[in-house]
């Protein structure tokens, strides 16, 4: 393998982009994500990387780059947070309609208003259904290693489609951790040249995004569900490609401590590694109490998270997000309906915390734990859902 390094993962994610050899970078600043494109602007210009670096007017101009550079054959990428993915939210579901490769960081951060630099999964919830393959990553090495992995998935001729990785907003994004480099050779190996099922070529005119009669327009969604579906293939073997390179093995539903456990807390980012944290400190005191990360988003992969929580008496899904009006956050919404119709589902218990990067510490994960322990042994659990830690 290569050399650990100890660096900004915003960094670290740029040479992983540099290292994929893209043709194409488009992108507009925008806290927190601007580090990752500052420093492949620096590599462009330097001469390091051989690549077109397009500085756009606008996040909706920058995935539009994105989509022309892509659709000619190019390899492309992009990055945005929040308010960007906002404004570029029209042509997000463009990029997944064309099935085009495309690869973006999501540097989460809250949605506006009122105004946060800060973190949460408000904005990653906004693109559940815009057709792209999504993947949340809680630390520097899996930003790298997603990196190549999601162009490996999404330039499969059987997948082409784009990938999203989801990445924490100043808890992952600025902080300095060390990192392993892959060898040339062994992205060379792992990733093959981009070559595209069709591309723009003057010599051979192709139509791409076209209008569509009623009398087509479902058709075509059928198609794009079923290639983001049946992508699961494809992801599966490109985690294992990834694991016998690196010996870094990533599953769609990541468990830990789960065996024997009654209670199970359900998270996705950064939060994980403190929350295992408090199941070690949990098991200590002889609480069966265990922890799954669902990694992979979309396509859901709920045969596996329904195998990862069997037996479990409760589920606490931790939401960094707000379904407004709905009952719960749209992660505690989305794993009720995946256990619907179970012979005995868990009882999905919902605590909605760390919005704006409220800090949640060790000890605030135990004191849900308790305070959910506690009221799954009532009849009828008091609320769909509960806001931790609001200040009266």
């Amino acid at each position: 393998m290569g050399k650990r390094r100890g660096l900004e993962v915003s960094v670290g994610a740029a040479e992983a982009v540099a290292m994929a050899d893209v043709d194409v970078i488009a992108a507009y600043p925008i806290t927190p994500q601007t580090h990752i494109v500052e420093h492949l602007a620096e590599l462009v210009n330097n001469g390091e990387l051989d690549a077109e670096f397009v500085p756009v007017e606008s996040e909706h101009s920058a995935l539009s780059v994105c989509i022309g550079a892509s659709a000619a054959g190019a390899r492309t990428f992009t990055c945005t947070s929040a308010q960007g993915l906002a404004l570029m939210n029209e042509i997000v579901y463009i990029a997944s309609s064309m099935r085009l490769p495309i690869v973006m960081i999501l540097a989460n951060r809250s949605l506006s208003a009122p105004l946060s630099i800060w973190n949460d999964h408000s904005d990653a919830m906004s693109v559940r259904d815009t057709g792209w393959i999504q993947v949340f990553a809680q630390n520097g090495q899996e930003v790298f290693d997603h990196i190549f992995f999601a162009y490996r998935v999404g330039e499969d001729p059987k997948v082409s489609l784009p990938v999203m990785i989801h990445v924490d907003g100043f808890i992952v994004t600025h902080v300095i951790e060390p990192v392993e480099f892959w060898e040339k050779e062994q992205v060379e190996r792992y990733l093959p040249p981009f070559k595209p099922i069709s591309r723009l070529d003057p010599e051979r005119p192709v139509t791409m995004g076209a209008f569509a009669m009623p009398q087509l327009f479902t058709e075509t969604k059928v198609a794009q569900d079923m290639a983001t579906t049946q992508s699961m293939e494809v992801i599966l073997s490109a985690w294992e490609e990834i694991y016998k390179i690196t010996s870094r093995r990533y599953r769609p539903v990541e468990a830990y401590r789960t065996e024997g456990a009654e209670t199970i807390f359900v998270v996705q980012g950064s939060f994980g590694e403190t929350l295992s944290v408090a199941v070690d400190e949990l098991r200590a005191k002889g609480e069966p109490v265990g922890l799954v990360m669902p990694r992979l988003w979309r396509p859901f992969p709920f045969e596996l998270f329904r195998s990862a929580v069997k037996g479990a008496k409760n589920l606490i899904v931790i939401d960094r997000a707000i379904s407004f009006g709905g009952q719960g956050g749209p992660l505690a919404i989305e794993l009720r309906s995946s256990l619907f119709g179970l012979p005995a589902p868990p009882r999905v218990i919902n605590f909605i915390c760390g919005l704006a990067s409220r800090d949640v510490t060790v000890e605030d994960f135990k004191n849900i734990y308790e305070r959910a322990v506690d009221g799954s042994k009532a009849p009828v659990f008091q609320e769909d859902f509960q806001f931790y830690g609001v200040r009266s």
